[in-house]
């Protein structure tokens, strides 16, 4: 019987993943001043032995104002990275699944409480809170303080910061690192005209709005090791008449993969309260499609990809090259393992876990 594509081995940017599936970004609010704690330990090593190709550790801010929530990570200071190395490797003594990063600073959607707090933005004044930046002086809701419009030193600081951050990640070993562009954060804000109404170079063509972006991840790609990817999130549409879009994306992509982005992730949405987005299996698959026919970098796919036949189908059909999965696999951290057995294929699994593999399913656990 031929490997299913979903189980075939991949490299990026020079780094090998033995399967198609990446472990996505997912926030997990538990952290404390920025540094990791012993929930991030238990959280993503429990992942790290799901069987996936890559795991990839939450937004991490480059920058204490660069936080979504008070309770998100950081990597901006010797404090919050020996938390993460701490964590990192331990990660490493049990797995020996590759770990990226998702660097990130959420703009105008910073200062907020934790979701199941309610998630609203925390007023500059109040405990938690603080004042938030951003392209242009335009809250992301009615009624949100506005943020400040970032001047050329305020570009410049977060820029640097993003470097900082990248070379912290390589300093305590992480594989790669990817940049997020998407939710409706500070690069996704540059990018879309509902959210950058700037008059100088940073804004009004599509030309200026990518600006920043990209000189963000020149200087990721700069600071990170040439033999490690840098690569890209990407929200394929604001679904708001107007803003950003497929086409856009499928520009920024380009103009990305020409500067040496390992691979593209495409999500969407995030940016505009309005956004009225067409929820069902697979929506955004064709989103990465676009991008997948005009890049020649791989394609990750995300998005209720939940079945396994699903996840094959995307991969075999060549719409993409990856999918991620985020929510289904916090539901089901075994889902790869699962994913393996139904399609007749192999995955990793330590040497502790050898034991539980099911008499039906004799090859499932592959021998390192």
């Amino acid at each position: 019987m031929a490997r299913p594509k979903l189980f075939e081995p991949l490299e990026i940017g020079g780094l090998s993943l033995s399967n198609r599936i990446v472990i996505a970004p997912m926030c997990q609010y538990s952290a404390v001043d920025g540094e990791m704690t012993d929930w991030h330990l238990m959280h993503l090593g429990n992942l790290a032995q799901s069987g996936a190709g890559v795991l990839t550790i939450e937004a991490t801010a480059v920058l204490p104002e660069g936080r979504i929530s008070y309770a998100d990570v950081g990597l901006w200071d010797d404090r919050t990275e020996a938390a993460m190395a701490r964590v990192v490797e331990s990660l490493r003594r049990h797995s020996p699944m590759p770990i990226a990063i998702q660097l990130g600073h959420a703009g105008r959607k910073a200062s907020t409480d934790k979701p199941w707090l309610g998630k609203g933005q925390i007023a500059p004044d109040a405990d938690n809170g603080w004042q938030t930046e951003a392209p242009s002086a335009v809250p992301f809701a009615a009624g949100e303080n506005p943020p400040l419009a970032l001047d050329r030193a305020g570009m410049d600081r977060i820029r640097d910061a993003f470097a900082e951050a990248a070379r912290r990640a390589a300093r305590i070993g992480i594989d790669a690192v990817q940049i997020h562009g998407a939710h409706g954060y500070l690069l996704h804000q540059f990018l879309s005209p509902l959210s950058n109404r700037r008059d100088d170079a940073y804004g009004g063509s599509l030309e200026n709005r990518m600006r920043f972006p990209l000189e963000v991840f020149d200087a990721v790609r700069a600071a990170f090791p040439a033999d490690r990817p840098v690569t890209v999130r990407v929200s394929g549409t604001d679904w708001v008449d107007g803003g950003w879009d497929a086409e856009q994306t499928v520009a920024f992509a380009r103009e990305l993969e020409r500067r040496g982005a390992a691979a593209i992730h495409v999500s969407s949405g995030g940016l505009d309260p309005r956004q009225a987005i067409p929820v069902a299996p697979g929506y955004q698959v064709p989103l990465a499609r676009a991008v997948k026919q005009a890049v020649s970098i791989p394609v990750v796919a995300v998005g209720l990809i939940t079945g396994f036949e699903q996840a094959e189908q995307i991969v075999a059909s060549g719409d993409a090259d990856l999918v991620a999965l985020a929510r289904t696999v916090l539901y089901d951290p075994r889902w790869p393992w699962h994913a393996a057995a139904h399609l007749g294929a192999s995955v990793h699994a330590a040497d502790q876990y050898l034991r539980c593999q099911p008499h039906q399913y004799r090859h499932l656990f592959a021998a390192d």
